[in-house]
C-alpha cells in the first residue's frame, strides 16, 4: 500500500507539473531575469561612478568634489537595480518604495550622527575648505588630504598614519589648511645675551636674510627685539617664502643664523637661571 501511495504522490507532482509548467517557467525566467539584473546594475553602478568621476575631472572639477559626486551616483544606481529587481519577480514596487521610506525615516532617526556626517560632507565638498592633496590641520591631527569620503574624510600624517575623522567634527571644529595659499611666513625667535649691539645684532640678521634668495624681500622682513628676558634679549625675525619651500628656507636660515653669531663671538644666551643657594651652618658653642 505504501508502495502505491508513493507512486500516486509521484503521478500527482507530475501531473501538477504539465499543469503549472507555465508559471514554473515564468518563475525560472524571473530569477534568471533579477539575477542578471542586479549583476548588469552592481557592473553599471561601478562603470557609471568611474564615468562621473572622469567626466568631472575632465572639465576641470576639484578631485575632492568628482568622487563626492561619483559615490552617489554609485550608490543611486545600485538602489534603482535593487527596485527593479524586486519588481521582477512581482513585487508592487509602489509598496517597496513606502516600505524604503518608512524604514529610511526609521534609519534617520537611528544614525543621525551618521547623517549629521553625510550632511557636513556635502557641506566640504560645497564650500571646499579643504581638497585631495592639501596639509590641513583638523583639530589635534594634521596631515595630508588623501580624500573626503561620504561620511568620512581621511588624511596622511607626516609619519605615515592614516587618521579617519566623522565629516562632523570637521565642520564643527576649526579647519587650519597649509596649502591654500602660495606664499608663508616663517618666524624665528633666537636670545642673546645683554652684552651685544643691538643694531649689530640686527644688522647680522638683516645679512642672512639678504643672502637667501628664497626670502621674499619685496613681502617685507621684519628684524626686532622682542623681549628684554632676564638671562637673554630676544630677537623675533618674520620673512615670507613660498610654501614648497618653508621648511628648507627654516632650517637654511637657522643654520646660517648660528654660523653668522659664531663668526661674530656671539652666544645664544641660556632660557634658565641658575640659582645656588647656601645653607648658612651655625655656629652656637655646645655646652
Amino acid at each position: 500500500m505504501e508502495d502505491l501511495n508513493v507512486v500516486d504522490d509521484i503521478n500527482h507532482a507530475g501531473n501538477w507539473l504539465i499543469l503549472n509548467q507555465k508559471l514554473l517557467l515564468s518563475y525560472i525566467i524571473n530569477c534568471i531575469s533579477v539575477i542578471i539584473i542586479l549583476i548588469l546594475g552592481l557592473f553599471l553602478a561601478k562603470i557609471i561612478s568611474k564615468g562621473v568621476k572622469k567626466l568631472l575631472i575632465k572639465r576641470h572639477i576639484d578631485n575632492t568634489v568628482a568622487g563626492f559626486i561619483a559615490a552617489l551616483a554609485k550608490y543611486i544606481t545600485i538602489t534603482l537595480t535593487f527596485i527593479a529587481s524586486l519588481g521582477k519577480i512581482g513585487v508592487q514596487t509602489t509598496s517597496v518604495i513606502t516600505i524604503l521610506g518608512a524604514a529610511g525615516m526609521a534609519i534617520c532617526l537611528a544614525l543621525q550622527s551618521s547623517l549629521s556626517n553625510f550632511a557636513a560632507g556635502v557641506l566640504l565638498v560645497t564650500l571646499r575648505p579643504l581638497r585631495t592633496g592639501e596639509y590641513v590641520e583638523l583639530g589635534a591631527i594634521s596631515g595630508t588630504v588623501l580624500n573626503v569620503h561620504i561620511f568620512y574624510t581621511m588624511l596622511k600624517t607626516l609619519d605615515g598614519k592614516i587618521a579617519v575623522i566623522p565629516n562632523g567634527k570637521i565642520i564643527a571644529g576649526n579647519i587650519v589648511n597649509y596649502s591654500r595659499e602660495s606664499l608663508r611666513r616663517n618666524e624665528f625667535s633666537i636670545p642673546v645675551s645683554h652684552q651685544v649691539d643691538i643694531d649689530f645684532i640686527i644688522q647680522i640678521f638683516d645679512n642672512v636674510l639678504k643672502n637667501e634668495k628664497r626670502v621674499l624681500q619685496d613681502q617685507g622682513v621684519t628684524i626686532g627685539l622682542s623681549e628684554i628676558g632676564p638671562t637673554s634679549l630676544i630677537f623675533i625675525i618674520r620673512c615670507w617664502s613660498k610654501n614648497d619651500e618653508l621648511n628648507s628656507v627654516y632650517w637654511d636660515l637657522m643654520y646660517e643664523f648660528k654660523k653668522s653669531l659664531d663668526k661674530n663671538n656671539i652666544q645664544i644666551a641660556p632660557h634658565k637661571i641658575n640659582i645656588n643657594i647656601k645653607k648658612k651652618i651655625s655656629t652656637v658653642p655646645q655646652p
